[in-house]
């Protein structure tokens, strides 16, 4: 399992699990055949229609190898929010972040493209920005204690320089995990600009289901992971903010160098879900984050019985049926939310008496005081009675 942490006083950030096993094979006939996420999801469906030209997806997480022969060309320049840890070619630099940046945008190599492992929007351009350091490095420790705001500034950088889509394969679900207002409020001013914002609904399915963040706050697009018979992943967790499902188990994708790794966790199925906005957004590109929700929401497949739950959200993505379903649609401003604190964060709420924009009843005081007046006036008449 990998996992990178960057803690500080008032936040605490992990890449959502990765268990990583033996490097497989290039060649077409090993790999395609193993991605049956791309299936469940429709994907080559969706492709007659848009294979994510013209959008780019910040891709919040470790680095990433723009060299791997299924990236080249795709990846921007890099934004590094850390400035430390292990460098381009180290073993404990990229692994993770290239991992979900072919899930999204993996477009393969070779004659025809046949070879290596295909995203979901293989056109789809990939902006890294770099907030945590993979497990291994040995810089992380030093991460943890002076880069804690790694992640509000990414996502605010990212909002500022051109990106489509936030993906973050990432989440704090420890028992310590709250929200952090800094946090919140980057994510509500990339929301405001228009950009959909996707993360893990964290790998607490085995260890209490705690909240994740930055999964929890209003707005963000959590994913949770299915396996290839459409179950539950067992490790993905149940919660109230679960927005829909993607393929999170037995999920080929690139490493770094030219390799290839095979994964599960609920950050692929956050890269799924990145992916199928990124294809979404290249053919309708006005939509709103508010419209786009609805759009993956309204249309998967396997819809839980109300319409959803805490262990599927609304259910699996379904990005072909979304494309046709937004057809038609006209763009709809988003309203900006305000951001939430953490002293009164997802609590539920005041109470009648403690609300002070409440309206106050006065029948009781009224009564009250009837009542004293009343009082008064026997012992008036009591003390002069003849």
């Amino acid at each position: 399992m990998t996992k990178a942490l960057l803690r500080g006083a008032a936040v605490a950030l992990s890449c959502a699990a990765l268990a990583v096993l033996p490097a497989v094979p290039a060649h077409a006939d090993a790999l395609r055949a193993q991605e049956w996420g791309l299936e469940a999801v429709h994907a080559q469906q969706a492709w007659h229609t848009t294979k994510g030209k013209g959008v780019t997806v910040a891709v919040l997480d470790t680095g990433v190898d723009a060299n791997h022969p299924d990236l080249k060309g795709q990846v921007l320049p890099e934004k590094d929010l850390v400035g430390f840890g292990a460098g381009p070619g180290e073993g404990a630099w990229a692994r993770h972040g290239t991992g979900m940046a072919s899930v999204i945008a993996g477009r393969g190599h070779g004659a025809g493209n046949q070879d290596g492992v295909l995203g979901v929007a293989p056109e789809a351009r990939i902006l890294p920005v770099r907030v945590i350091l993979e497990d291994n490095d040995p810089q992380r420790e030093r991460a943890r204690t002076e880069k804690a705001g790694a992640l509000a500034d990414g996502i605010r950088w990212a909002a500022d320089h051109g990106a489509d889509v936030i993906s973050m394969s990432l989440g704090d679900d420890s028992e310590s995990a709250h929200p952090e207002p800094r946090e919140d409020a980057a994510v509500q001013y990339a929301l405001g600009k228009g950009i959909p914002v996707v993360a893990s609904a964290g790998n607490g399915g085995l260890k209490g289901n705690h909240v994740s963040y930055p999964a929890a706050y209003p707005g963000v697009i959590a994913a949770t992971a299915v396996t290839h018979l459409g179950a539950r992943a067992r490790f993905s967790t149940r919660h109230w903010y679960a927005t829909v499902s993607a393929p999170g188990d037995a999920i080929v994708m690139a490493g770094t160098g030219d390799g290839y790794l095979s994964g599960w966790g609920t950050s692929p199925a956050a890269a799924f879900v990145s992916g199928a906005i990124a294809l979404i957004r290249s053919a309708h590109p006005d939509l709103s984050p508010a419209q786009i929700r609805r759009l993956l929401t309204s249309t998967a497949q396997d819809a839980p019985q109300g319409g959803r739950d805490d262990d599927y959200g609304a259910g699996l993505i379904d990005p072909a049926a979304a494309l046709k379903a937004a057809d038609g649609l006209k763009p709809v401003p988003q309203k900006p939310v305000p951001a939430a604190y953490a002293h009164r964060y997802f609590g539920p709420g005041p109470t009648p008496d403690d609300d002070p924009a409440a309206p106050t009843n006065w029948l009781p005081w009224a009564a009250g005081a009837l009542g004293l007046t009343l009082l008064a006036a026997a012992f008036s008449f009591w003390r002069t009675r003849p």
